[in-house]
C-alpha cells in the first residue's frame, strides 16, 4: 500500500525521562493512523545540536521536517497541518 509513503513524519525530540512528551504522545494518539511518529533523544551524543537547541523546551514537534510545538501540544495546530498536507499528497 503506497498510503503509508504519503504520510506525514512527526518527530519528536525527547529525552528520557519526559513525563510531558508522554503526555503529548497520548495527546496524539487518535491521530496515528495519520502520520509517522519518529522520535529523537536529544541526548544521544550524534543528537547535540538539538540536545543545543531545546534542552528546555522539549516536547518540540516537528511535522515533514518543519517547526509546529513544543511544551504542549496544540491539536488545533496539529490538525490543520496535517490536513494541508494530506491535501498535498492526494
Amino acid at each position: 500500500c503506497s498510503a503509508s509513503a504519503n504520510k506525514p513524519v512527526l518527530t519528536l525530540f525527547t529525552k528520557k525521562p519526559c513525563p510531558l512528551c508522554d503526555e503529548a504522545k497520548e495527546v496524539l494518539e487518535p491521530y496515528r493512523r495519520r502520520f509517522i511518529l519518529q522520535e529523537v533523544d536529544i541526548t544521544l551524543p550524534e543528537n547535540s545540536a538539538w540536545y543545543d537547541k531545546y534542552k528546555y523546551d522539549i516536547p518540540v514537534f516537528h511535522l515533514n521536517g518543519k517547526f509546529l510545538m513544543k511544551h504542549r501540544v496544540d491539536i488545533q495546530k496539529f490538525e490543520d497541518q496535517l490536513r494541508k498536507l494530506e491535501l498535498q499528497s492526494e
